[in-house]
């Protein structure tokens, strides 16, 4: 089995380049299982319902949220679509799911969207007590579990690589929108790589305006940021699975300019 993770669709130019590549990445890798971050795919924040219906209908088992879940107001109205996963670590009570379990080749497949807490400003609950409670709770219910951790830090990336090393079947990063080379199979069997990039357009500063950024860098006034434009890259990583021994055969990354 192969499960394919898309990173951060940056507004429709993401979109566009999503659309127009994932039937050939499916049938060319062999793809049985797509998971999609979209939280900056309307306009750089949230997601509305017209890019959720684009997404709902194309080769897409599972959308994962981050920091900017509630951007748009829309999603309150598709927010229970259990497609659609905000982070599981958001204060208790939210509407929404923080993970799900989903059906593929006879086997069954957890995602727990997850956000980090460290330069992150939003306030949320732990993500290492209640992804360890999540994975207590579902792990005789299914075959694999995966996690998209939606954080800045690279450190609290890689802690809680250490903390699941075999309690899950993949760890992949989501928010930085820089494809990171430090994918691996770790000592104890899950598969890691700290950022798996974004979808969007590539001469930008992770999506946003060049022009624009620099101003805000040089200035340090509060310059609205804008979407860039021009042509796009995709970034996604792949994951193999042996489904005989239930082990992690391989992780590789995907770079499409």
């Amino acid at each position: 089995m192969k499960v394919l993770a898309v990173g951060d669709l940056v507004g429709d130019v993401g979109l566009s380049k999503l659309k127009e590549n994932l039937n050939n990445i499916i049938e060319t890798e062999n793809i049985d299982f797509v998971i999609v971050n979209a939280e900056n795919v309307s306009g750089g924040m949230g997601i509305t319902v017209q890019d959720f219906r684009t997404l709902d209908n194309m080769k897409i088992d599972v959308i994962t949220m981050g920091n900017h879940t509630w951007g748009k107001k829309d999603i309150f109205s598709f927010i229970d679509n259990n497609k659609l996963l905000r982070p599981a670590n958001y204060s208790k009570g939210v509407l929404g799911h923080g993970y799900g379990i989903y059906e593929c080749n006879n086997k069954k497949i957890a995602v727990i969207s997850l956000i980090g807490r460290t330069d992150m400003s939003v306030l949320s609950e732990n993500p290492f007590i209640v992804v360890n409670d999540i994975i207590e709770n579902i792990k005789d219910k299914t075959d694999y579990i995966f996690v998209d951790f939606h954080a800045e830090a690279t450190a609290e990336k890689i802690a809680m690589k250490y903390y699941l090393d075999g309690k899950v079947t993949g760890i992949f990063g989501t928010h930085t929108h820089v494809q990171t080379a430090d994918e691996e199979i770790t000592e104890n069997g899950t598969a890691y790589i700290t950022d798996i990039g974004m979808t969007g357009p590539k001469k930008s500063v992770i999506g946003m305006d060049v022009e624009v950024s620099i101003k805000r860098f040089l200035t340090s006034l509060p310059e609205r940021y804008k979407l860039a434009n021009g042509p796009a890259m995709l970034n996604a990583c792949v994951f193999e699975i042996n489904e005989e021994k239930n082990t992690m055969e391989s992780i590789y990354r995907i770079s499409i300019d």
